[in-house]
């Protein structure tokens, strides 16, 4: 499996992996519109799943991913069938905040540690809009250990962060199509705001 990339990253709160914390940035309504993914045959959400799960439990290459207390780390895996995939650190404290995938399905995997997945459990509308408010019972929580993963499609809404105080936690990620661009959100109570659009330029 090739890891062509390593990246270190900044502490929590400004810090960029495939899903990096949100920023304060108003979105012009153009920057919102965007094409939808390839709808080109790839692997499923759950054969992605088995790819994160599979790495996972790669102690070699866990061992691989460089560690940093200060931010978040990544390697770049070559994911199945054209799949985008990565290997991240996650120090102390640090996580994403809320986040789409740009209208691809997805699946990641604790490799170490324990994460945490905040989502909506609702389809929101991806254009012409700023700020939305959340219906009661939509959010959805989970705690992901060591050697648990989930799958996600391409309406899949989440935050994931490592609360943890005194450890690292390590995971696998894969999205398919790779990609295209992610929507960053901050929320306040049940008021949930665009915030920025991401491209893979700002990432890779």
């Amino acid at each position: 499996m090739s890891v062509p990339v390593t990246t270190s990253l900044p502490a929590a709160g400004s810090a960029s992996d495939p899903v990096p914390p949100a920023a304060s940035q108003t979105v012009p309504p153009a920057a919102a519109a965007s094409s939808p993914p390839s709808t080109d045959a790839g692997p499923s959400p759950a054969e992605l799943l088995g790819f994160v799960r599979s790495v996972a439990s790669d102690a070699e290459l866990i061992s691989s991913l460089p560690l940093d207390p200060e931010g978040r780390t990544w390697l770049r895996l070559d994911g199945p069938g054209g799949s985008e995939a990565w290997l991240i650190g996650w120090p102390p404290g640090t996580g994403t905040g809320w986040h789409d995938h740009g209208g691809s399905h997805g699946a990641f995997a604790t490799a170490s540690g324990t994460l945490k997945e905040d989502s909506l459990a609702a389809r929101l509308p991806t254009e012409g809009w700023k700020t939305l408010e959340l219906a009661e019972g939509v959010d959805r929580e989970r705690q992901l250990a060591a050697g648990e993963g989930r799958a996600f499609g391409r309406h899949h809404v989440h935050e994931v962060r490592n609360d943890s105080e005194d450890g690292h936690a390590v995971s696998v990620h894969a999205y398919y199509p790779p990609l295209p661009l992610m929507r960053r959100y901050s929320r306040t109570g049940a008021v949930l705001r665009l915030e920025q659009v991401e491209r893979p330029e700002e990432w890779e």
